[in-house]
């Protein structure tokens, strides 16, 4: 998975991302918020890591996560585009709708 708008996506993602908005945290820190293994975890991380949300660094035998302030950055932009996007379509939608609902009243008022 390359995507970092699909892996922000998953809930566990998302709320390990949550968690290191407050700071970096060890890899055991982490998995002690959840009750899914160590090994999903890791696997999670690993999601992360590879689509650049989150850094590692190894510290003797654990690993250091924090936010990678590039990477959400790149997603913040992602979505600020797709929501640009989505709201001009539903301005035109919007408009149309009272276009076609003023020529309805207007001929129906005017015969």
């Amino acid at each position: 998975m390359a995507d970092a708008f699909a892996a922000a996506a998953e809930p566990t993602r998302r709320r390990i991302l949550q968690l290191l908005a407050h700071g970096p945290m060890y890899a055991g820190d982490i998995a002690a918020r959840f009750d899914v293994t160590r090994s999903a975890i890791s696997q999670h991380l690993g999601v992360l890591v590879e689509v650049s949300l989150v850094s590692a660094e190894q510290q003797g035998r654990q690993r250091l996560y924090r936010v990678e302030p590039s990477g959400i950055a790149r997603l913040q932009a992602e979505i600020a585009s797709f929501w640009t996007h989505e709201l001009d379509e539903l301005v035109r939608d919007a408009d149309r709708l009272a276009g076609a609902r003023r020529t309805r009243t207007t001929s129906e008022e005017h015969p």
